[in-house]
């Protein structure tokens, strides 16, 4: 039976309250290790032997050990034409797939936050592109571009504008057509993070700048859009990563080219480490892009907080 002090005690302690524990720093490192394990083991580890690979001659199939050439492999890129070249179409791969992605995906986010009919089924439909593996989308679309039996080519006979053309194996055509697939698969995800920031918007601040007489474009500049800036900055520059850095897609479609015209440097890389057996000279292309990568992220969010806005 409890005594009287011992319930004064207990009405002094605030009502769902326990003991008081505190976490101390070994105990944190513990709790955090379940987590930190998988990405030091997946992650961090992958990306310190590769760059301390990029500084060796590492090849496949040679029997002497591998040797330490310093910055030999990078002065070699340096000089690497088709490197550079690489690089610039995939500059052009990822410019021309975000800019025209965000664009088409900020339309379809403003259709799909209007009170439609069928409404959650025209959003499911629009992420469908999103739940596809890239293998599937890119065979699939291979299909489209077929020269002889795509839908495509049909359709350019039925309209009477000619006999068709094989879409990823000319020289002028292959890149736009890769550039058109990669826009149709990753414009979900940014429909989807629009989408979010528009649900997020206050009606009310729509409907009193309705009522002052604004109309639908100076609504959307006045009260969307600096909603959605931050959003956008965040999901566009994350676009330009993950395009630069593709490989899947164009693989399947093109393998890299007619003649190299698709060649991204992730493709390059590639062909340069399991094709012809150069660990170190393609560990020092990945080195290039993690570099350039690193950049212009660090600018994105340099730029972020000298203005004040978070993404």
């Amino acid at each position: 039976m409890p005594t009287a002090t011992e319930g004064t005690r207990t009405a002094r302690r605030p009502a769902g309250t326990g003991p008081q524990r505190t976490v101390t720093a070994h105990g944190a490192w513990f709790l955090v290790l379940p987590a930190l394990i998988p990405v030091l083991v997946l992650s961090v580890g992958p990306l310190v032997y590769g760059i301390l690979l990029a500084f060796t001659d590492a090849q496949s199939g040679r029997t002497e050990p591998t040797r330490w050439i310093g910055a030999l492999n990078f002065s070699d890129l340096l000089h690497d034409t088709l490197f550079w070249e690489s690089f610039r179409i995939g500059l052009v791969w990822a410019v021309g797939v975000t800019v025209p992605q965000f664009l088409l995906a900020l339309g379809l986010a403003l259709l799909l936050n209007e009170d439609l009919r069928l409404r959650p089924l025209a959003r499911a439909l629009a992420i469908v592109p999103w739940a596809m593996p890239e293998v599937v989308v890119a065979v699939m679309w291979r299909l489209v571009y077929d020269p002889d039996a795509g839908i495509l080519n049909e359709t350019v006979r039925d309209l009477g504008l000619g006999d068709g053309r094989d879409w990823l194996s000319g020289l002028g055509t292959a890149l736009p057509a890769v550039i058109v697939v990669g826009v149709w698969a990753g414009m979900p995800q940014t429909t989807v993070a629009l989408l979010a920031g528009l649900q997020n918007t206050p009606r009310e601040l729509h409907e009193a700048a309705a009522v002052d007489g604004a109309g639908a474009w100076r609504r959307f500049r006045a009260v969307t859009w600096p909603a959605l800036r931050p959003i956008a900055l965040a999901i566009t520059a994350l676009n330009l990563i993950w395009n630069f850095n593709s490989f899947a897609l164009v693989y399947v479609l093109t393998n890299g080219g007619p003649g190299g015209r698709t060649r991204l440097p992730m493709l390059f890389a590639y062909e340069e480490a399991f094709r012809y057996g150069q660990f170190g000279y393609a560990a020092a292309m990945g080195c290039v892009m993690v570099a350039v990568v690193s950049v212009c992220l660090a600018c994105f969010l340099a730029g972020r907080i000298r203005g004040g806005g978070d993404a």
